[in-house]
């Protein structure tokens, strides 16, 4: 499994970026420019999906479905100059755009501005940018890591596609639980959803499986791997309606028949039809 890994990370947009971020450095402002425009390239605007309670709710009312504006994900380039350039060269409120488009615990541009200003200035606790260029190499990262760690690494990954997965399904009308819903507050209560959102693929490519492994090597992750386990562990009727005798089968059924007679908003604004009616 390690040498499949590397064999695709090597091969990899990131790698390639961080590639291009380490050849810049000392390169002029001919080199940043050329980094940043690189940079700016393969990551692209991005849109951000709106959130899974937005789209429940304006399915469940017949009306289109909200699409994010494009988002400022395109500040995330600073990170990619800072892996090269140097953290003191890309400067903390650029820094502090990229950590703030990751949407992290409900952290704003100001609220990153602000921590990582006093820590910059002796301030507050200190930042241990060193992490930044460890991370940025993946390929290594795997390279080191230990066969139980990669393994390790794995299940969790599996585990946080799971709870992402149940988390989107339902902004598609996947009927409620008690169960779901506890899970959806904890995330909630922890402020992640925005970062599982960018990180986790429910059908990766190869390229991003091998990604999303490396990215699950992180303690973070897997300690919040823990904690939903732990909460999940509390209720695990995910498909199971209190009190219904009918289990799974009855939860599936609620479900198809929740989508079949899903209204749809007319483009005349009329009343909304079904699903199975527009398909008839």
């Amino acid at each position: 499994m390690r040498r499949a890994l590397v064999w695709v990370l090597e091969r990899s947009v990131s790698q390639r970026l961080v590639a291009l971020a380490r050849s810049a450095a000392g390169a002029g402002e001919e080199g940043q420019d050329a980094l940043y425009a690189a940079a700016g390239r393969v990551l692209g605007a991005y849109r951000g999906a709106a959130h899974p309670a937005l789209v429940r709710a304006a399915l469940e009312a017949g009306e289109d479905v909200p699409v994010d504006a494009e988002g400022d994900f395109r500040s995330m380039v600073h990170l990619v100059a800072a892996v090269g350039l140097g953290v003191q060269e890309v400067g903390s409120n650029a820094l502090a755009e990229a950590f703030a488009a990751f949407g992290m615990f409900g952290l704003t541009v100001e609220d990153w501005a602000q921590m990582l200003g006093a820590a910059e200035r002796g301030e507050g606790p200190p930042v241990d940018w060193g992490q930044l260029q460890r991370h940025a190499d993946i390929v290594g990262q795997v390279q080191r890591a230990g066969e139980e760690e990669l393994v390790r690494a794995r299940t969790v990954m599996i585990g946080l596609r799971g709870f992402y997965g149940l988390y989107v399904l339902h902004g598609l009308l996947l009927p409620d639980t008690p169960a779901q819903a506890a899970l959806r507050q904890r995330i909630d209560d922890l402020g992640v959803f925005p970062l599982l959102d960018h990180v986790i693929t429910i059908n990766p490519s190869p390229r991003q499986f091998a990604e999303l492994l490396v990215v699950c090597l992180e303690p973070f992750y897997d300690n919040l791997y823990e904690t939903l386990m732990e909460q999940l562990a509390k209720d695990q009727a995910i498909f199971r309606f209190p009190g219904d005798e009918t289990g799974v089968v009855g939860f599936s059924e609620a479900w198809m028949g929740a989508l079949r007679d899903l209204p749809v908003s007319g483009r005349d604004g009329g009343a909304g039809v079904g699903l199975g009616e527009r398909a008839g």
